[in-house]
Formats: structure tokens, C-alpha cells, sequence
């Protein structure tokens, strides 16, 4: 603890020495031009220098998603990037505004998003680059703005507010200790929290999972299924797999549905790097498909490496993590049951698949991603396990008219 506590004080320290080289007075620009953008993309690099958690993304996976033609969640989006500037030139914060029209039909507000934000520990950068946002969503109409949010669940959402000396991870945002603390002072509340999950792999399926697997089956007869890559990319199961996303998330906060073509994207950008046998599905009677879980071994320490760029050796370390030398933790990126389905307990078949692979591979522990902190329904499942909630992550409100 008092390790942790150390890293946390210095990281500050470095952080307030690094803004107090710069004053107080900054400009935010809207990024038109490919030097801008660099900045935008360069930022994090600055404000994570030595901090040993942070996991940085891929440049190039950043890059794709301000790309029409990579991310079709932008038809039904406005979105624009900014960069905050000292005195000097220096880049010294970042934030995306999102106005989520499809969101905004669905649940019915007029909400502007913010995202990608970083910043250095200044209160007047971190205020100039919510303002814009702020105001930008004003002028569109926008009657309160939350965050951080991207444009699906797909993207990275949740400033996290503990835990800050623990491992970040390629799916999850990471941020210093002092970016709520901004928050706060400038406004902003509580909207909802995501909690994250770290269970141990045991030896055995729990005899609770074995009893109602074998239970399940017989009486519905369901079987798992594992894919191939052309059933995914030919056979239509890529499509398949986000329906039943989009039916068993829909009363998630803020989930907007995935149209075939943001799955088509989804699929054809991250299917190739997938363990397939590690995605075990589940299928009724008749074939339809009601059930599916996607993990993968943890690739932060691969990121890391790499410096968040595929060239010349990012590429590398990315395989090497991916096909050769596992990690000891996987990550549960996700498990979603077909509403008709849920309360019956279809997620024992998953695991009961899941734990004699992971086993196999050598995985000890398992994270999962961000749960809303109410959804008990999907918490209580981790009873069952050795777990530890952790990594507490917020979305942040205010009314801005």
C-alpha cells in the first residue's frame, strides 16, 4: 500500500511540475490539420511518461476512428477533436465532442458526449477543454453533456476514480488520480459508475457451474459452439453475434444498437487477432444463437512495449503476446444472454467451456470489463469465484443550459 500510495504521489508531482512550466494561459484549437492531429495523438505520451500502469492504444486504431470509411458509427454522429496549446505551442490537453443522434432518439435527451480526454493537472486547461465541448453541444442544441463516453460501448468510456495503481488494460481508460478531482471542481456529477471484476481461474469447474451445465443442456437442449473463421466472416455469425448484443444490452445505460455494417467493421478489424476457441457460443435447439462470451489474453504489457505503434516492432510483441507466451491473466471482454434466456443460468455453460481452456493456456487470473455498479445480475455470477471488485470508473454529467 505504501508502494502504491509513492507511485501515486510522484506521478502528481511530476504531473503539477510539468504544468506549472507552462502557466496557466492556453489556447483550444479545433484539429483541421495533420499537425494537429499528431499532437492529438501525441499527447498521452507526455502525461504517462513513466507511469508504469498506463497502457497506451494503438496511434493507428485512433486514427481509423475519426475515418468514415473505419468507424460507420460516425453516419449518425458529429464529432469534433480538439487540442489545448500553452503559450509556448505546446500541446497540453485533449478532448472529442460526440453528439450521439441515435442515442439521443433512443433515450430521448439531447446529450453531448465527451471523450479522449487528457489533460496536464491545470485547472484552466481542463476547463478551456470541457467548455468547448460544452459550448460546441450548446450551440447544436444540446441541453447537458456526460462523459467520458465514445460512440458505442465498443468504445472506451469510464474516467476511472480508484485503483489508479493498478495495471490499465487495452480496453479500458486509464487517467492519473487528479483528472475526477478536476472534474469535480468544475461542475460535474456523478452519472453512473462501471465496476470491474478479477477472479482466480480455479482447478475445476465450480460443481454449481458442472450441476446446471449438464442441467441446462438437457432440459433445453442447448449445446456450445465454437466458429470458424469462415462461419464469422461468410457465414453471417459476426452479424449474429451483435443482434444478440444489441437485444441483451439494450436497457444498458446510454447502449446505442450496432447496425450491420458498424458489426461488419467490428468484426473485420478485430476477428483476425481473436482466438476463436476462447469465444465459445451458445445455441438453442433450432440453431438460433443466444449466448456468446469473447475473451483474450491480456495484451497490456504488449502495448506497452510496443508504445501503443504496430511499426517497426509494435507488431511484434503483439504476436508474440497473442500466439506464444500468454500472459497470466485474461480478459472477459464480454458475456451477453439473449433476454428470453437470462435467469437460467445459460452462463454456466460459458464458463464450464471457458475455465478447462483457460486452464490449458496457463491463465491463473481473469478481468472482466466495465459493469454498471447495479447490475446485479451480472455481478452476483461472480460470487462463485475467488474475485475482487476493482477499478472503479465514472461517467460524469452536467446541464450546460
Amino acid at each position: 500500500m505504501y508502494l502504491c500510495s509513492r507511485i501515486v504521489r510522484t506521478m502528481r508531482a511530476h504531473t503539477r511540475e510539468k504544468a506549472s512550466e507552462i502557466g496557466m494561459k492556453c489556447t483550444v484549437e479545433t484539429v483541421r490539420t495533420k499537425r494537429q492531429m499528431n499532437d492529438f495523438l501525441a499527447l498521452p505520451r507526455k502525461i504517462y511518461r513513466g507511469n508504469p500502469n498506463y497502457v497506451p492504444d494503438w496511434e493507428s486504431d485512433v486514427r481509423k476512428w475519426f475515418n468514415p470509411k473505419h468507424n460507420p458509427g460516425l453516419a449518425h454522429c458529429d464529432v469534433v477533436p480538439f487540442v489545448a496549446y500553452s503559450e509556448e505551442g505546446e500541446p497540453v490537453g485533449r478532448v472529442v465532442g460526440i453528439i450521439n443522434h441515435k442515442a439521443n432518439q433512443i433515450w430521448k435527451g439531447s446529450c453531448v458526449r465527451f471523450g479522449w480526454i487528457e489533460f496536464v493537472d491545470d485547472d484552466d486547461v481542463s476547463r478551456a477543454l470541457l467548455k468547448a465541448v460544452e459550448e460546441w453541444g450548446r450551440q447544436k442544441g444540446m441541453g447537458s453533456i456526460q462523459g467520458p463516453l465514445g460512440i458505442s460501448d465498443f468504445d472506451k468510456e469510464g474516467m476511472l476514480v480508484e485503483d489508479f495503481d493498478k495495471m490499465g488494460s487495452q480496453i479500458t481508460i486509464y487517467n492519473p488520480p487528479y483528472y475526477p478531482e478536476h472534474m469535480m471542481r468544475h461542475g460535474y456529477g456523478k452519472e453512473v459508475d462501471w465496476v470491474q471484476v478479477k477472479v482466480e481461474v480455479p482447478a475445476e469447474v465450480p460443481e454449481r457451474f458442472a450441476r446446471v451445465d449438464g442441467l441446462v443442456k438437457d432440459m433445453y437442449g442447448l449445446k456450445v459452439k465454437k466458429l470458424t473463421h469462415d462461419e464469422v466472416f461468410n457465414g453471417g455469425y459476426g452479424r449474429k453475434i451483435f443482434r444478440l448484443l444489441n437485444e441483451a444490452y439494450s436497457q444498458l445505460f446510454g447502449y446505442t444498437p450496432h447496425t450491420d455494417e458498424e458489426a461488419d467493421a467490428f468484426v473485420a478489424e478485430y476477428v483476425p487477432m481473436l482466438d476463436l476457441k476462447m469465444l465459445p457460443m451458445v445455441e438453442d435447439s433450432e440453431g438460433n444463437l443466444i449466448a456468446c462470451s469473447i475473451t483474450m489474453p491480456n495484451l497490456s504489457r504488449a502495448l506497452q512495449k510496443s508504445g501503443g505503434r504496430l511499426f517497426p516492432f509494435g507488431w511484434f510483441h503483439m504476436l508474440r503476446a497473442l500466439k506464444f507466451k500468454h500472459e497470466e491473466e485474461v480478459e472477459l471482454l464480454l458475456i451477453a444472454v439473449h433476454p428470453e434466456w437470462q435467469a437460467l443460468g445459460i452462463n454456466a455453460l460459458l464458463f464450464a467451456d471457458l475455465i478447462p481452456l483457460f486452464n490449458e493456456k496457463g491463465f491463473r487470473y481473469a478481468e472482466t470489463g466495465p459493469m454498471l455498479e447495479d447490475n446485479m445480475k451480472v455481478l452476483t455470477q461472480w460470487k462463485v469465484f475467488n474475485h475482487t471488485v476493482c477499478k472503479r470508473r465514472r461517467c460524469f454529467s452536467k446541464a450546460i443550459k
